[in-house]
């Protein structure tokens, strides 16, 4: 505010010291044009030869002469001197108009004048007109406007200072507030929210923003914490395991199965190297997602899902996994790895709980809302395809079918962990399938399903459809 207002008190300076200039330049303007106006009459009455005694002058304050080449006056106004000329022979250039400030005494008035010259006559008798015009009110006029400026600038910067000492003050206080309150919140752990101002303005608006930032934090470090917390407790378990069965095995010495050690340490190892996978690849997802463009560069190129069933029902027994044939190439757009990923886990989650076959289909293009599709057309816009995993099991209460997607969730009846499962499989599915533009839902099995023989699961993936790249 103090710079505000010292660069305002330098624009008045500034803004003064030109209007006194324009001023002056504007009356001294006006005194030339109406000492040249008398002038030019009076060289016109010379011209003509036809002088009157004493010249006509306009205004009080008006002093005319005529005088020859040698500084004679030849005729003067009621007030002129007729004797001594106004300028002396020196100072008239013959021929050329002039304009001179010299002392008022020498004309007879009081302080400077202005003196104006203008030639006349003939060549054999030249002549020159000079008028004088009185400067003292022009000094009054600016001395006047002088003064009122060096007295009213002072006031109108004080009381310009104040009222931006008003307003400043009055805007930066919900600022403070924002300040005060942000401190508040780093000095202390917990929560916290910014004080909101009761007007509704850019302050207002920002306040929101931050509380809003601030929420976003603060559910996103419990999440972390939880998350930490999870990861701690799933790591600590399988080492526990693996610890009691070496402490076990070297207090029973020679009486120890060490095969059976071994499977048992194998089987704790494999569930440890999957679940740190498991956490370092939601850890890449959660930093890859918190970029600005949100879309890391990865391999995204077009996939055929009926080739992809294929490949991950190939990797399981023929007869727990079966593939319903599609009803033609249908191809989707994202990471094969990912999308791979994703079958994998749905088909593991499957197995773990089905009490027969697993039964994994495609079908599409559909449009939302869904309506028949040509043969041969290619996809709308909007278009997508639907993957679905089914198996035969008990199936997940509708209450349950969204928390199950949350990290390190297991059901009552999957709490066991000799079965390998995580409790990742399905947030990661959810990650993956999301980055690809898609969306997952967990439904009960339809009775037309073959493999389904109890309530069973259905879970499907929606994914967007793309036209056949091979007709391109």
């Amino acid at each position: 505010m103090v710079l505000g207002v010292a660069g305002l008190s330098v624009g008045f300076a500034l803004g003064g010291v030109l209007l006194l200039g324009a001023l002056g330049w504007t009356l001294q303007r006006t005194i030339d044009a109406e000492a040249f106006q008398t002038a030019d009459a009076v060289a016109r009455l010379a011209a003509e030869d036809s002088l009157p005694d004493p010249l006509p002058v306009a205004g009080g304050q008006l002093r005319v002469q005529v005088v020859d080449a040698q500084g004679r006056v030849r005729a003067a106004s009621i007030d002129a001197d007729r004797l001594v000329p106004m300028l002396s022979t020196d100072q008239v250039r013959a021929g050329q108009r002039q304009r001179l400030m010299e002392d008022g005494r020498r004309v007879g008035l009081n302080g400077p004048v202005r003196v104006v010259t203008v030639p006349t006559g003939t060549p054999d008798d030249p002549l020159t007109v000079l008028v004088a015009k009185s400067m003292t009110d022009v000094r009054q006029s600016l001395h006047v406007v002088r003064t009122l400026l060096l007295v009213g600038f002072p006031l109108l910067v004080a009381g310009l200072a104040v009222v931006a000492w008003r307003v400043v003050g009055a805007t930066l206080r919900p600022v403070e507030a924002l300040r005060s309150g942000a401190a508040e919140i780093t000095g202390r752990a917990g929560a916290g929210r910014l004080p909101v101002p009761a007007a509704r303005d850019e302050i207002q608006r920002l306040a929101v923003t931050l509380n809003d930032m601030l929420d976003r934090l603060e559910a996103s470090r419990a999440r972390q914490r939880a998350f930490v917390a999870d990861a701690a407790h799933e790591l600590r378990s399988p080492l526990t395991n693996m610890r009691t069965e070496l402490e076990v095995a070297r207090r029973l010495g020679g009486a120890t199965d060490w095969p059976a050690v071994a499977e048992n340490l194998l089987t704790d190892t494999d569930r440890l190297a999957r679940l740190v996978d498991d956490l370092l690849l939601l850890a890449r997802l959660d930093e890859q997602s918190a970029r600005p463009d949100g879309h890391p560069s990865r391999a995204v190129g077009p996939v055929e899902l009926g080739e992809l069933l294929r490949a991950v029902a190939g990797r399981y027994p023929a007869p727990p996994v079966r593939v319903a044939p599609p009803p033609g190439p249908l191809w989707t757009e994202g990471d094969p790895g990912e999308l791979r990923r994703v079958l994998a886990n749905l088909v593991e989650n499957a197995l773990r709980h089905a009490h027969g076959e697993v039964l994994l289909a495609v079908s599409g293009p559909h449009l939302d809302p869904p309506v028949p599709a040509q043969r041969g057309a290619a996809p709308a816009a909007g278009a997508y395809h639907l993957v679905t995993v089914t198996d035969d099991g008990p199936g997940i209460p509708a209450a349950d079918r969204e928390r199950v997607f949350a990290r390190f969730t297991r059901l009552d009846d999957a709490r066991a962990r000799d079965d390998g499962g995580t409790g990742l499989g399905l947030a990661i599915v959810r990650e993956l399938v999301r980055r690809a533009g898609g969306s997952v839902e967990l439904a009960d099995a339809a009775p037309r399903d073959a493999a389904v023989t109890g309530p069973g699961l259905r879970v499907t993936v929606r994914l967007p459809a793309l036209d056949d790249p091979e007709n391109d």
